[in-house]
């Protein structure tokens, strides 16, 4: 926990005078006692009226003061814990945003999302707790034992014995409770995850009618999130009746010897009351600070999985200085040209086993290459190594001479325009979707994009136009039309390289046809790479690449494959067969 110190350095103001007003409230709370055991002593037995008024007006102005120092102290603290936390979230969110796809392969969706908003809130109400509870308890320990002592130094000693003993009990419960609530910790991330994956694939589960497997599937997650739970409610349960039995037999033991005292005239009534509250005060601050660190054993197990992320250094290595500067200079006379010389690839799951093999082709600047193949043949992987979401195992990928990883990361993925194969839309209108690449791009541009993409009719009939807002991953819209908006937004970057992968499989031929005209003409100085299911969607490509288990199997166009290919051949014969029967 000590490693987030840093996201309080700005507020280091607030951070020291909120504990300090809360220290001025302790003390008029400490004055307090003293003051009725000065009415007892000295007004009640006494008769003196006068001493009780003058004294009881000073209590008033104390409990003020004191209601100054706890609002205050309020105030602060929440300014700084509202603050530390939202750094905090913030942080750990810009630290996921440069991570490579190979380190999020480590961290579910669900276990970052518990990160980002359960954890933070731990270690914010823990500020909270620190700045203005535990303060208070603890400087309610030291001034009541002080007063105490003052009061009746060998009264106190009960105080020796029993302070000991609530702090080992104290020990022993946070070294308990802590790997519980670790545990407890990645139960939810496993409840956030089931939540996560039903929530956003709810229409399938409904079409395949799999609501009761879904609802076993969270019960089974929400039980063993409940059971650690328990688990954690129970080791802090015997806390409180185990510090409240410790306190009660403290209190019959003052008020035992206490009252010997008293009657043996060596303490005075209103010392003994005195001293019973300064007593009472220090072991409820003792089961109070024990509550405190049952959050802080909590919030530790939080921040360890905070700095988990924030620890994790970005593994897309960018280049050294002097390299950076080339590879800008470079930038300005890139055409495109893009080479993979014995590239492979394997995930860290399973190093051994290579999706991708000994690859080698160049692509021409301006040129189209189609690459065809079966489902799990690593084509989807290719593209991913070219804009560096995954980096290479062995050998290396050249753009117009560079290697990629010499160029910076923010400048290669401005060079590649990606249009990935499932349609991920953000909620908003279909013109900030669009734009998401290049936000200051003007209307004409949005328009010229989404005609490319053979989207503005369908665009221009909805009521809003491009003002349409879109619902969470754009569900209000079809899958043809999310692939087009989707195409939309990679052409409006004007990128040297466009890599479409299988990004019209949900769109009719005939407009898939259009679409590829229009892509001739408008990135026709662009080096496009096409990944589709259908022999149609690339034979009009210089080149094409058919891929089968990692491996280049069959390079060539569409007339030297069909003349050398027996696997092309294969698929052109069944893909011309569907295509004869559906229009026979």
């Amino acid at each position: 926990m000590w490693k987030l110190r840093s996201f309080l350095k700005p507020y280091w103001f607030m951070t020291l005078i909120a504990p300090l007003l809360m220290v001025m409230e302790v003390c008029m709370d400490l004055t307090q006692p003293r003051l009725m055991a000065a009415i007892v002593d000295q007004g009640v037995t006494q008769g003196n009226l006068e001493l009780i008024g003058t004294t009881s007006l000073h209590m008033l102005g104390v409990a003020l003061l004191g209601l100054i120092g706890g609002v205050g102290c309020t105030y602060f603290t929440v300014r700084v814990s509202q603050n530390f936390g939202s750094d905090l979230r913030m942080s750990v969110f810009e630290k996921v945003q440069t991570l490579s796809f190979r380190q999020l392969d480590s961290f579910s969706a669900g276990s970052l999302i518990t990160r980002l908003t359960g954890d933070v809130v731990q270690l914010l109400n823990l500020v909270q707790i620190l700045l203005r509870q535990f303060t208070r308890e603890f400087s309610l320990i030291i001034g009541s034992v002080t007063m105490a002592i003052i009061i009746s130094p060998r009264l106190s000693l009960i105080l020796l014995l029993v302070i000991p003993i609530q702090f080992v009990i104290l020990y022993m419960l946070m070294k308990r409770s802590t790997p519980l609530f670790r545990t407890m910790q990645r139960k939810l991330d496993n409840v956030n995850t089931v939540i996560q994956e039903s929530t956003t694939g709810i229409r399938v589960i409904k079409a395949f009618v799999r609501a009761s497997f879904e609802r076993a599937r969270f019960g089974k997650a929400n039980s063993a999130y409940y059971d650690s739970g328990l688990k954690s409610a129970r080791a802090m349960a015997t806390n409180g009746p185990l510090m409240t039995l410790i306190l009660n037999i403290s209190i019959v033991a003052v008020i035992w010897f206490g009252a010997g005292q008293t009657w043996q005239g060596l303490m005075p009534i209103g010392d003994l009351a005195a001293f019973l509250i300064y007593i009472s005060q220090v072991l409820f601050s003792l089961v109070s600070i024990s509550s405190t660190l049952m959050n802080v054993s909590r919030a530790r197990v939080s921040a360890d999985r905070l700095n988990e992320v924030l620890d994790t250094k970005a593994d897309m290595n960018e280049p050294m200085d002097g390299d950076k500067e080339k590879a800008l200079a470079h930038s300005a006379s890139q055409q495109g040209r893009l080479v993979f010389e014995h590239v492979s690839f394997a995930y860290d799951s399973n190093p051994d086993k290579k999706i991708l093999s000994d690859l080698s082709f160049a692509v021409e600047p301006g040129q189209t290459l189609g690459i065809l193949g079966a489902t799990g043949s690593g084509k989807s992987t290719l593209v991913s190594l070219i804009p560096r979401l995954y980096d290479v195992s062995e050998g290396r990928i050249l753009l117009d001479g560079v290697d990629i990883r010499d160029i910076p990361v923010t400048q290669l993925r401005r060079e590649v325009g990606l249009v990935l194969q499932q349609s991920i839309l953000f909620s908003g209108s279909i013109r900030d979707n669009i734009r998401f690449g290049r936000p200051d791009a003007s209307e004409d541009e949005v328009e010229t994009a989404a005609r490319a993409a053979e989207a503005h009719e369908f665009i221009d009939k909805l009521s809003e136009g491009y003002g349409a807002v879109l619902g969470q991953r754009g569900v209000n819209l079809s899958g043809g039309q999310k692939q087009r908006i989707s195409i939309a937004r990679a052409l409006l970057m004007r990128s040297r390289i466009l890599v479409l992968d299988d990004s019209t499989s949900a769109i009719d031929l005939g407009t898939e046809k259009r679409i590829q005209r229009s892509l001739q003409a408008l990135m026709k100085s662009s080096t496009c790479l096409i990944i589709a299911q259908r022999i149609s969607s690339v034979k009009h490509a210089d080149q094409i690449i058919v891929f089968e288990e990692g491996r280049i199997a069959a390079k060539g166009t569409h007339e030297e494959l069909l003349a050398s290919s027996p696997i092309y051949q294969d698929i052109y014969e069944s893909q011309q067969g569907k295509e004869t029967a559906r229009h026979g």
